[in-house]
């Protein structure tokens, strides 16, 4: 499958999954807990826990999930990826 980016005019050759998106993020911030929906192949969106968000603005928590996904946002790979940001504790209080 391929896939066009109208930001960057990148074509490319693969699509990116659900799990490839978990396994990401999980990965470049260890310890946390990605939960990845979407199976167009481009967009997703996505619950990250992680303790280091503690302390963080939604913004800087979202830099650090988005560093994790390297230039894929950029050349169009991932073309969108909603994402909510959690610590444990807040995700905790939002199960209820």
């Amino acid at each position: 499958m391929y896939s066009f980016s109208s930001q960057t005019g990148a074509v490319c050759n693969y699509m990116i999954t659900k799990e490839d998106i978990k396994k990401l993020i999980e990965s470049g911030l260890p310890g946390s807990e990605a939960i990845i929906e979407g199976d167009d192949g481009s967009h997703f969106d996505g619950i990250v826990i992680c303790a280091d968000f503690a302390g963080k603005n939604t913004i800087a928590q979202h830099r650090l999930v988005f560093a994790t996904l390297g230039d894929r946002m950029q050349t169009g790979v991932i073309h969108a990826l909603a994402m909510k940001t959690y610590t444990p504790e807040e995700w905790q209080q939002q199960q209820g």
